[in-house]
């Protein structure tokens, strides 16, 4: 190549070198959130507490690994090979509504993590809230929050 070639041809070569390492720090396309709520680096559902458990237990119970299934591409565990069955042949009735995400949160219109800890069964379904003091407020009005969260969920995770 001529030096006027070379010349002509550099600032594109710089150019393209800059965008081969500036593209791995650009942001990615805004995805979709999991419909199932789980930590970063992990595909477990609840923290590994078992669904069923809060409905025949009244509380949370860890789950065994040994006793799980994948629902809505989350990990489920249970207690008790008795509770992976009934969670298997109706998942939507144990599962934590909004996907284990926070009923508060979804009220506002947010999406936050639900803790496994703070939970109460309405109308016999689960909710999980993002804490003790967000689980106070969603208390307050808890038909108004399930209402607002009902109409607010199918958007909240796009």
């Amino acid at each position: 190549m001529s030096a006027m070639t070379t010349r002509f041809f550099r600032p594109f070569v710089l150019a393209g070198f800059a965008a081969l390492l500036v593209a791995p720090l650009a942001p990615a396309a805004f995805a979709e959130k999991p419909p199932v709520y789980t930590p970063a680096f992990s595909n477990v559902a609840l923290e590994g507490y078992d669904a069923v458990a809060y409905f025949r237990e009244g509380k949370p119970v860890k789950g065994d690994k040994a006793f799980s299934t994948v629902w809505n591409g989350a990990e489920f565990r249970f207690a008790t090979k008795a509770d992976l069955d009934a969670f298997v042949r109706e998942p939507s009735v144990y599962a934590p509504q909004y996907g284990g995400y926070c009923a508060w949160a979804a009220a506002q219109g947010r999406t936050a993590k639900g803790d496994p800890e703070f939970w109460k069964i309405v109308d016999g379904k689960l909710y999980l809230n993002y804490s003790r003091d967000i689980q106070r407020k969603w208390e307050a009005d808890i038909p108004g929050f399930i209402a607002k969260a009902d109409k607010n969920w199918p958007q909240l995770l796009k």
